[in-house]
């Protein structure tokens, strides 16, 4: 892969003395340049056959020490653009909020991708989430979107809601899917929700740009409204490395 031209250069010196293994020393200097802010995230790294001809090393040292960084969080390899420095993990309270409006809230720049927003009955899946008193056989708007943070790809989100809601794509590409409740009189008020992970899937890995094997936080959350009727049925995928959620206990 040629150098882009914007891939900053690291004044890299390895001690060929040392006990430490060079592969080490490398990774090392690489994490140093990311605390310390010469590497910001989205920097992308100098690839491999520039790094190793430069200092001198064997290509597996390079990938060995960008490995490691991979598996600490802090580089994210990426199809057809290589190495970058992680973005910040978003760190999001367990709240009945959008995630749009949160990353707002953060000083994020959040953009959305509609995928397909279709009307019809509830998948086996979904039946199960809802409490009695639901009718599974009822038509529901089927809505999936990708979120990004910062023109990163962060979220794939899933959502079930009432077929009489009248949501608009263009809408839905500008602005959080509550804040669009609110506008047509939905008031989301109480929610459920079960938070997990798992491996992601090849279509989740394509449309997260990630490669495989990696890890999603899976949440799954149903909404209702301050009636008590239900807002949506919410299945949503995040990726593992940006991303994480935080409760506040009290005894």
């Amino acid at each position: 892969m040629a150098e882009q031209p914007n891939t900053p250069r690291l004044d890299i010196a390895l001690d060929r003395s040392s006990p430490v293994p060079l592969y080490h020393q490398l990774a090392q200097a690489i994490e140093g340049a990311i605390t310390s802010g010469q590497l910001n995230p989205g920097d992308r790294l100098e690839n491999e056959v520039s790094l190793t001809s430069r200092l001198g090393l064997a290509r597996p040292t390079a990938r060995q020490a960008i490995q490691e960084l991979v598996k600490k969080g802090l580089l994210v390899r990426k199809r057809g653009v290589g190495t970058q420095v992680v973005h910040q993990r978003i760190n999001r309270d367990a709240r009945v909020t959008s995630l749009y409006d949160d990353l707002v809230s953060h000083g994020n720049t959040p953009t959305t991708r509609v995928l397909s927003m279709a009307v019809g009955p509830l998948g086996e899946s979904v039946e199960g989430d809802l409490e009695s008193g639901i009718d599974p056989t009822a038509d529901f708007l089927h809505l999936r979107r990708l979120r990004s943070v910062d023109d990163t790809p962060l979220a794939l989100m899933t959502n079930f809601l009432p077929s009489s809601y009248r949501l608009r794509e263009e809408d839905l590409n500008q602005r959080g899917l509550y804040d669009c409740l609110r506008a047509i009189g939905v008031n989301p008020r109480i929610a459920h929700q079960t938070i997990g992970s798992r491996l992601m899937t090849p279509d989740e890995g394509e449309l997260l740009d990630e490669e495989l094997p990696a890890a999603v936080l899976t949440v799954e959350r149903t909404v209702y409204d301050d009636t008590g009727k239900l807002v949506e049925v919410g299945q949503h995928v995040y990726r593992a490395s940006m991303y994480k959620v935080q409760t506040s206990l009290v005894s």
